[in-house]
């Protein structure tokens, strides 16, 4: 009979203690609804047959889990022509996914060049994000850039493929 008592007792406290099912926004952490990044970059870019020192700032906003919205600018500068880009995105975060997250985005750009004549570009990226931290990730990707109305006489080549990493800290 002691035997039975102990385990009806151990089930009932173990059914009570059990901890609840993790909800949306504690499976998607810091890509769920709601949250917002900020960005800065720096870096190096090469455009024109010339480096650059590139300089941006940003913001996206997650309208749902995993998906967000954002808008970015960057400087160009330390060659000629300077230049500017204005940059606003869509970001898909596949949180679900433990340790490792995919993403895959498309974004439109304007670039502003000194000396001629603005141009358009979109594109999209790929790519993942290691957790380096509890709110830490390290992206990992690549990104394919489409100039639209391009003139070859002006510049040398229409399109682009590119490796980018970030490292991000989400508070």
């Amino acid at each position: 009979m002691n035997k039975k008592l102990s385990a009806i007792a151990i089930a009932a406290i173990a059914a009570f203690t059990q901890t609840s099912p993790a909800n949306a926004v504690d499976v998607a952490g810091v890509f769920g609804k709601g949250n917002t990044h900020f960005i800065i970059t720096g870096g190096s870019g090469y455009a024109f047959d010339q480096s650059y020192l590139v300089l941006g700032v940003g913001a996206s906003y997650y309208l749902m889990d995993g998906l967000n919205v954002g808008l970015f600018l960057e400087s160009w500068s330390g060659a000629d022509p300077s230049m500017y880009n204005v940059t606003p995105s869509v970001q898909y975060v596949f949180y679900q996914i433990p340790h490792v997250k995919p993403y895959v985005g498309a974004f439109f750009r304007r670039s502003y060049i000194d000396g001629l004549p603005d141009i358009d570009s979109a594109g999209g990226r790929a790519g993942v994000y290691i957790a380096a931290g509890r709110n830490a990730y390290i992206g990992v990707g690549a990104v394919y850039e489409s100039y639209i109305d391009c003139s070859t006489a002006i510049y040398v080549s229409c399109s682009s493929t590119y490796p980018e990493v970030s490292f991000t800290i989400a508070f």
